[in-house]
């Protein structure tokens, strides 16, 4: 990690705070994942020399900026994805600002329907950090393109954890995953895909 891409993380950490701080309506909130959490997930694209990702909640692109530093290391590339417009124009700026947006596509749509178009076992990591609701509604697409080994990461696993619990059910119901929670930041669920398991 350079000094220009840690001095942006630096500016847009703490210009999200600030931002976030008195907004009372979370969807109007930036709601970025805190340095610790995208520090652990994009260690873990390292150590799985992931060369395929995907995040789903681009949000302005801060933990995008860790995501894309760490597959220009493994030779990959991060697909990001938000629903909002202007988060849209402003992730793609901020990851030109840090120089990582070559290694980044940041797609204007809903999780769901780029999860849909993704072919079996294409991935070989993904995050989730958007609305949660939704998480068990993408579990079956989540476990047709994640590949062997392959690695499904869930922000605020600890902070929201009564939202995330019935994903996390469904991760520890398949003998396929090794499920981990990690206390970092606002908690990091993490399931690796260890077994074939049976055709979703």
């Amino acid at each position: 990690m350079d000094d220009r891409l840690t001095r942006v993380l630096d500016d847009l950490h703490r210009e999200g705070r600030a931002h976030d701080g008195p907004l009372a309506d979370r969807l109007l909130r930036l709601r970025n994942m805190t340095p610790d959490a995208a520090r652990l997930i994009a260690t873990l694209i390292r150590a799985r020399r992931a060369t395929s990702v995907l995040e789903i909640g681009t949000s302005n692109g801060y933990s995008a900026i860790w995501f894309a530093d760490a597959v220009r290391d493994t030779g990959g590339r991060l697909t990001t994805v938000e629903l909002d417009a202007d988060r849209v124009t402003a992730a793609r700026a901020n990851l030109a600002r840090a120089g990582v947006a070559a290694h980044a596509d940041v797609v204007h749509g809903d999780g769901a329907d780029v999860l849909a178009g993704a072919p079996d076992a294409s991935l070989d990591l993904i995050v989730l950090d958007a609305e949660r609701p939704a998480y068990t509604d993408y579990w079956p697409r989540l476990r047709r393109v994640l590949t062997p080994y392959g690695v499904l990461a869930v922000d605020n696993a600890v902070s929201h954890r009564e939202q995330v619990a019935a994903l996390r059910e469904l991760l520890t119901a398949e003998q396929e995953f090794a499920v981990a929670l990690h206390e970092v930041g606002d908690g990091v669920l993490t399931g690796v895909r260890v077994r074939a398991g049976r055709p979703a």
